[in-house]
């Protein structure tokens, strides 16, 4: 038997290593499991080196129209290995970053797959097959999730990828099939497109980003369809063939039955996340889990005592900020404090294709299935002096209020730079802010964060520049 701690996390992303952190400054002594890089997927193959990649492409489309804005350049061309370079740089910098934090913490790392055994201690076996078992007061699984699979369309990371594969091609395919478009499908069809790639987007249900605000989907598709990405809607990859040299996909119609081939160099599977429970010891600890999530209370206890769970492996949105903010609330309960329980009514989702889109609270739809008379505002950026003078005119911002009390139920924004807004709807709503409190706060001009304010205003009868 090795040390005894006061805290172990299993699994080092965004939730874990937020989890052990704040378990050292409240004093308590902890350890974090890790098989892999330190960060997990978001650090190391998800939201940081994406958004590395997508800052390239937004450069190339700079570079490509920098006569809008009066600067004559030369040709430019994409180097797509030396952008895969600077994503792969980004991401370990922030590695090595997380490295820094859990040792400036003193926190312990233990290299290795780490499993929960009978008797609820941690064992952990090396990559060379080494196993030891570690005794603490208090077990999190903090052990995230990876690309989902379709049955018939299995992931072979050479013709049909995940996300991982997708930022790390050796070379750029000339022609690409993304199957879904949730956040991480429209970022990557964004991405390729924009460096020349040929991009359809095959999605099962009737509109693009279908979790979204059907205006914000409907502009979206507008937007890709002027970016020259093909979007194909109600439809359902039923089989691709990798005999070729490269992929023939057929696409079938929910509608009508119709099928579709298309040719192409490789397929990006992007239909969701599964996560990552199976062989870490939840029978033969005897946690409860039900649908590939963990069971737990609203401080993230699972039916057994001691034992926690945060992350994409219980429910909620699989979304970075929610897993450390999860973390942070099942430490400070553990460590005796009184945290307030997560509202899952209150997060944000943002995506980062271009333009981008950024979200908050109830749809359009969903307030009104709740039974809420809303008030609905809506105000565009071609409005905007501030996105005018940027040559991003495109999208909009546009807020849900209950029209009886005044409750701020929604904010849904398309546009350049909207993941960066988000955030005042998100505190405002914390606050229970009302719309007159919102439009009678002075916002500063000229910027694009004026459009809330508008937007709000607009829902009001108020608004001065629509």
């Amino acid at each position: 038997m090795s040390a005894k701690f006061d805290v172990i996390v299993i699994g080092s992303g965004p939730g874990g290593y937020v989890a052990a952190i704040r378990a050292s400054q409240l004093g308590l002594k902890t350890a974090v499991v890790e098989k892999a890089e330190l960060g997990g997927i978001c650090l190391n193959w998800g939201c940081i080196p994406t958004k590395a990649l997508l800052k390239s492409a937004q450069v190339f489309e700079y570079i490509r129209h920098a006569q809008d804005y009066g600067v004559t350049v030369g040709d430019a061309n994409v180097n797509f290995e030396a952008m895969v370079q600077r994503s792969r740089g980004v991401a370990n910098g922030m590695s090595k970053g997380i490295e820094f934090l859990l040792k400036k913490n003193k926190i312990e790392k233990l290299l290795g797959f780490g499993r929960l055994t009978s008797d609820k201690k941690v064992e952990v076996e090396a990559a060379d097959g080494t196993k030891t078992v570690y005794e603490a007061d208090n077990i999190i699984l903090a052990t995230g999730g990876r690309s989902k699979e379709l049955p018939h369309i299995p992931i072979d990371n050479e013709k049909v990828i995940g996300y991982r594969k997708a930022m790390t091609m050796e070379k750029q395919p000339k022609k690409m099939v993304v199957m879904g478009s949730g956040a991480i499908g429209v970022e990557f069809a964004y991405f390729y497109n924009s460096i020349g790639t040929e991009v359809t987007i095959v999605e099962y249900l009737p509109r693009i980003v279908p979790v979204e605000d059907a205006d914000i989907s409907k502009e979206l598709a507008k937007s890709f369809k002027k970016q020259g990405i093909k979007v194909m809607t109600d439809a359902a990859v039923t089989n691709v063939d990798t005999s070729g040299e490269g992929c023939v996909v057929t696409v079938k119609s929910n509608k009508k039955g119709e099928e579709t081939t298309i040719e192409c160099d490789v397929v990006l599977s992007a239909v969701g996340v599964a996560t990552n429970i199976e062989g870490i010891g939840l029978e033969e600890a005897g946690v409860a889990h039900d649908a590939g999530k963990i069971l737990v209370d609203d401080f993230y206890k699972t039916n057994i005592p001691n034992v926690y769970a945060i992350g994409d492996i219980v429910h909620g949105p699989a979304l970075a900020h929610v897993a450390s903010h999860e973390g942070i609330i099942c430490v400070e309960k553990i460590a005796g404090l009184n945290p307030e329980p997560m509202d899952y009514k209150n997060i944000p989702g943002c995506t980062y294709c271009a333009p981008e889109i950024a979200s908050v609270g109830y749809t359009e739809e969903q307030a009104k299935e709740a039974g809420y008379e809303i008030k609905v505002g809506k105000f565009p950026f071609s409005a905007s002096g501030k996105a005018s003078a940027a040559g991003h005119k495109e999208g909009f911002v546009k807020v849900i209020f209950d029209a009886k009390y005044g409750e701020w139920l929604g904010c849904h924004m398309i546009g350049a730079n909207v993941t960066e807004m988000v955030a005042e709807a998100v505190a405002a709503r914390k606050l229970e802010a009302t719309g007159h409190e919102i439009i009678t706060a002075v916002h500063p001009h000229p910027t694009l964060s004026e459009a809330v304010m508008e937007a709000v205003a607009e829902a009001y009868g108020e608004c001065i520049h629509l």
